[in-house]
Formats: C-alpha cells, sequence, structure tokens
C-alpha cells in the first residue's frame, strides 16, 4: 500500500487556471474521490498524477519517493479511462496483457498474471473473446484486469462508469469498491456524480474552479458543507440567506423574508447577514394536532407543488412571503396533502449548517 502526498500543485492551460495550489494527503489503501462538476480540475489532477500531464508547480510523493519527474512508466500506477482505451485488434487477454509485454515479463508469468487478473474481474473463461463480443460491464472489466495486473502501486480511475447505463453503473460502483477493499490498493476516483461519490468512498475532495471546497468523509459532506457551493452540489438543498435578528440563549433567530428561522452553534450577532442551508429531508411533515419533536421548530407553509416518486415523495411548500421550500417524505402509505392545503413542518435546528453570506 502507499501513502500520496499532494503539496502544492498547479496546473494551467493557456490562461485558465485548471488546478491551482492544490494540497492532498490520501493514506494507505484510502479509497479517495475527486468530485466535481465539468471543468472543475479533477481529471487534471488525475493526470497529473499519472503523469499524462506536467506539473507547473508543486510536487508529488507515493510515500517518501518523489514521483513528478519520473516518466508515467516508471510511476508504477494503473490507469483506468473513461472510454476503457481497449485494443479492438486484441483479445481480452491480449488487452490485460499489453502492460506487463510492454515491461518484458517473460510469457509464463505473463499467463499466470493475466489468469489471476481475470478472475480478480470475474472474467473467467473470456481470455480468447474480442471486445465486440462484450457488453459495456465485461468491457469495464477488462480495464479495470488491464491497470492491476501491472501490480500498481496506486489505482487511478477517471470516470470509469460514465458510459454504463444507471443500472449498471450502481452494480459496478460495488463491484469496484469490493474489489479494492479486498486487494488494499490505494485508490482515487475521479467522477461528477454526487452519488457515486457518496456510495464508494473513504473521503472526498470537491472541487471547484481548480480549487478544493472541501475534503472530508462522505457523511461530513453531505451533512456538514463547508460552503454554499458544496451544499448544493451534493444533492438538493433550500439555501436560504437572512439576517439574524436576535439571540435566545444558544440559538441564533435568522429572520428570513416573514419567517424565522432557528438555528444551532452560530456564533453571529444580531444584524449578521448569513445563509443557511436545510435539506428538503430534514423537514417534517406535522399531521393535524401532532407535535413536533422535542427541540424542533416549527414552520406553518402551503402546498404548492407535488411530485410522486414511489419511495419518495418530494413536496414544494411556500412560506406566507412567497420564499419556497423543498420537502421530501418517505412513503408512508398514506395520502398528501392537496395543492393550495395549509401545512406545519418541523424541523431540528442542529441540523441546519449556516454560512457567512458574500458581501
Amino acid at each position: 500500500m502507499t501513502r500520496i502526498a499532494i503539496a502544492g500543485v498547479s496546473r494551467s492551460f493557456g490562461a485558465m487556471r485548471a488546478v491551482n495550489e492544490v494540497s492532498l494527503e490520501i493514506a494507505d489503501g484510502e479509497f479517495f474521490t475527486l468530485l466535481g462538476p465539468s471543468g472543475c480540475g479533477k481529471t487534471t489532477l488525475l493526470r497529473l498524477i499519472a503523469g499524462f500531464a506536467e506539473l507547473e508547480a508543486g510536487s508529488i510523493s507515493f510515500d517518501a519517493r518523489r514521483i513528478d519527474r519520473l516518466p508515467p512508466h516508471r510511476r508504477n500506477t494503473g490507469m483506468v479511462f473513461q472510454n476503457y482505451a481497449i485494443f479492438p485488434n486484441l483479445t481480452v487477454a491480449g488487452n490485460v496483457a499489453y502492460g506487463l509485454k510492454a515491461r518484458r515479463i517473460v510469457a509464463r508469468e505473463i499467463e499466470t498474471r493475466v489468469a489471476r487478473a481475470l478472475g480478480l474481474v470475474r472474467l473467467d473463461g473470456m481470455d480468447t473473446r474480442w471486445p465486440h463480443q462484450l457488453s459495456g460491464g465485461q468491457l469495464q472489466r477488462v480495464a479495470i484486469a488491464r491497470a492491476l495486473v501491472i501490480e500498481p502501486e496506486v489505482l487511478l480511475l477517471d470516470e470509469p462508469l460514465s458510459n454504463l447505463d444507471a443500472q449498471l453503473r450502481v452494480e459496478m460502483r460495488g463491484e469496484i469498491r469490493e474489489l479494492q477493499r479486498t486487494l488494499g490498493i490505494t485508490t482515487i476516483y475521479v467522477t461528477h456524480d454526487q452519488e457515486e461519490a457518496l456510495a464508494i468512498s473513504d473521503r472526498i475532495a470537491v472541487m471547484r474552479a481548480g480549487e478544493l471546497e472541501q475534503v472530508g468523509r462522505p457523511d461530513d459532506i453531505y451533512r456538514r458543507p463547508a460552503t454554499p457551493f458544496v451544499a448544493e452540489f451534493m444533492g438538493i438543498t433550500n439555501l436560504l440567506t437572512g439576517t439574524v435578528k436576535r439571540r435566545d440563549g444558544p440559538w441564533a433567530i435568522a429572520r428570513v423574508g416573514e419567517s424565522e428561522f432557528r438555528l444551532a452553534g452560530i456564533e453571529a450577532e444580531a444584524g449578521a447577514s448569513l445563509s443557511f442551508s436545510l435539506r428538503p429531508e430534514g423537514l417534517l411533515l406535522l399531521g393535524a394536532g401532532e407535535a413536533a419533536p422535542e427541540g424542533w421548530a416549527e414552520l406553518s407553509a402551503t402546498l404548492a407543488r407535488i411530485e410522486f416518486l414511489g419511495v419518495l415523495t418530494r413536496l414544494e411548500v411556500r412560506l406566507a412571503d412567497g420564499t419556497s421550500l423543498r420537502v421530501a417524505l418517505l412513503d408512508r402509505g398514506a395520502g398528501v396533502p392537496a395543492i393550495g392545503d395549509a401545512l406545519r413542518l418541523a424541523y431540528d435546528p442542529r441540523r441546519l449548517v449556516a454560512f457567512r453570506a458574500p458581501k
């Protein structure tokens, strides 16, 4: 296993700063994901680690060994590309063996290592097949086997599931995670899919415009986003802006339009402007006569829209001043109110995450 240290790494393309002074430490055997929208720099950073792009500044080390000055083939990384880069004129075995032949490994060892790699990705007995005879999921497994067969210190995956349909993506991400756990190999995974990142990562780095917005465990990034960008990028949220009107013991009372919200753990004093995130699933719809849980605050709203999604029902509600909130309800086997009905909602102030409002 290998620890990766990325220190002050930068890279530009013309006037565009693709990666700007990024520093990260990735632990031995960690499954680390670079997550962000298109153009945020995540793939460029992965290519800098692989050696397919040169640094302008900074350094990259595997354990105590600096590798950013080495050519790609001497960095001992295995790379899985977005389009798999499978050679159509080679069989499955020929594709997997390609890196070993380039390293001049003897034929008997190549055969043994190819068979072992195909077994790891559940392609036993498919060594003589041609790429056009394989499904998308099988092609992806070939690409992973080819990356693993050279026994790399680090596995790099650049959006490896983006060409698969939704159901197969879910299946394959689970297989990749289980394989990584089995091998214990340090892995860096690039994706723009938030659900994918949350499902498989030990830690996530959210990137924006070439910089790191937040690095942390999946639950921390989702529940405690560091910036409004992270809050909105990591799934659906209600991002509201208001002014602190007063303190009420441990609570800060923020005014949004004509409604008041209670926030926990906020040091802002009266008059301070702030924005805060309230996830749709953090809102509870109260029935007639139903009391809010102890310590929760209440809101009054009007139902504006209903979206039934089977296990989940999404509501759009309006506060008295017209402020819109999204609410997510698990299916309770009961009907929902009609559009135009008055609703009572409750939320736990400790689940609101506040940010200083931009000046």
